[in-house]
């Protein structure tokens, strides 16, 4: 799954006045009894044919059907991967992808638009990731996004003969084994080089380097320092030898511990600035009205955090207070049973970064949100206004 393909369901909106509906499907398998996964299928198979109930109820019984019979259809056939499908017969659109098992269950939501909460807290706030494994004569390049790991490329650079078969007696090792490191000096130059290059396009936004302890103090200064401030971290493998199993297992440790402490000190910062009227709020209205302002560069929620709130559909305001009409354009609102299914898609549109925090007090004696700002748009009217 990509970013831009995110972008695209966080954008999706159903023409209700045709009738259309969003549907999205969460599919979590559970330890599997026996061969079959045949206890996993009976659970899918429940919970579409109770949506069809649902969806009987409240009248929706055309594309909305076609929909949730197609997801039966898959339902029957699912072996024990994490599955998510994103469904509009009416407007044409139908999307699945597998996902790490990390779901917490299987759902299935008919909504004007699509539910991605449960993606949103899969993916968190994690960046497209580099693993670069390097040697002083290999290298391979490697994506590694929601646990798949995609080999994009690599590097060979062949050395010289060992020195000690230089010359009469060896005389000559001194001089070849000076040629062979400058050769692998040059070899270490090229990967720093094709890092940096990589990044200013957009490839990466953050990197793990994997290489013996003996390698890296020799290949470190050769990185360009815009490519040392996106490196999360390294650690020690072989580069002939690691499988792609334990390069991922190495990655992903290493990227959640990152995460983790990333968030910790974000949050912090936040909820600091906020005391201090800076660039930190706390609190559903006030990320409410910063997110409407465009201010809102992280937003941090307690794992579990839900709300009530009230959208426009037609200016697209939220308002944390429960109001019969919007106090923007004056159209009826529509009651939203949890916050979330509101903010989710504009963070995601808006490149936001989305931080889930477990245990962490502090959050939540704040309202269990708060987000860390670009920029405070009423002390910079202010100070526009005194340059002036």
């Amino acid at each position: 799954m990509t970013r831009d393909e995110i972008r695209e369901l966080a954008a999706f909106h159903a023409d209700e006045t045709k009738g259309a509906c969003a549907l999205s499907f969460y599919f979590q398998p559970d330890p599997p009894q026996d061969r079959s996964h045949r206890r996993e299928a009976i659970v899918a198979k429940d919970v579409v044919k109770q949506a069809l109930k649902s969806a009987a109820v409240i009248g929706k019984n055309g594309s909305l059907h076609a929909d949730l019979d197609r997801v039966l259809d898959l339902a029957t056939n699912l072996r024990g991967n994490a599955r998510a499908v994103f469904a509009c017969s009416a407007q044409n659109f139908w999307k699945e992808y597998e996902l790490p098992p990390h779901l917490g269950g299987t759902h299935i939501y008919l909504q004007p638009q699509f539910q991605l909460k449960p993606l949103a807290a899969l993916l968190g706030a994690q960046p497209a990731l580099c693993v670069a494994m390097i040697d002083r004569q290999r290298a391979r390049f490697f994506d590694l996004r929601l646990d798949d790991l995609h080999e994009r490329g690599g590097m060979v650079h062949f050395l010289p003969r060992t020195a000690t078969s230089y010359g009469y007696h060896g005389y000559d090792a001194g001089h070849a084994e000076r040629h062979v490191a400058e050769e692998a000096l040059q070899h270490l130059k090229a990967v720093g080089e094709r890092l940096r290059i990589d990044l200013e396009r957009g490839s990466w936004e953050r990197l793990i380097v994997g290489c013996h302890d003996v390698n890296w103090p020799e290949f470190e200064p050769h990185l360009h320092p815009y490519v040392k401030q996106r490196l999360i971290g390294r650690f020690s493998a072989d580069v002939a030898s690691v499988s792609n199993e334990e390069i991922r297992d190495h990655a992903n440790a290493l990227l959640k511990q990152w995460i983790t402490d990333r968030a910790s000190t974000k949050v912090s910062e936040a909820l600091d600035l906020a005391k201090g009227n800076g660039r930190g709020v706390a609190g559903l209205r006030r990320v409410l009205q910063a997110l409407e302002t465009g201010e809102v560069q992280s937003i941090f929620l307690t794992e579990n955090y839900s709300a009530r709130a009230v959208e426009c559909p037609h200016c697209g305001h939220i308002d944390a207070h429960l109001v019969p009409t919007c106090v923007l354009c004056g159209h009826a609102t529509r009651e939203l049973t949890d916050v979330c299914d509101a903010i989710i898609p504009i963070a995601i549109r808006r490149n936001i970064e989305l931080f889930y925090l477990k245990d962490y007090e502090e959050l939540d004696r704040a309202g269990n949100i708060a987000a860390l700002l670009r920029f405070r748009s009423d002390q910079t009217t202010g100070q526009v206004a005194g340059a002036s």
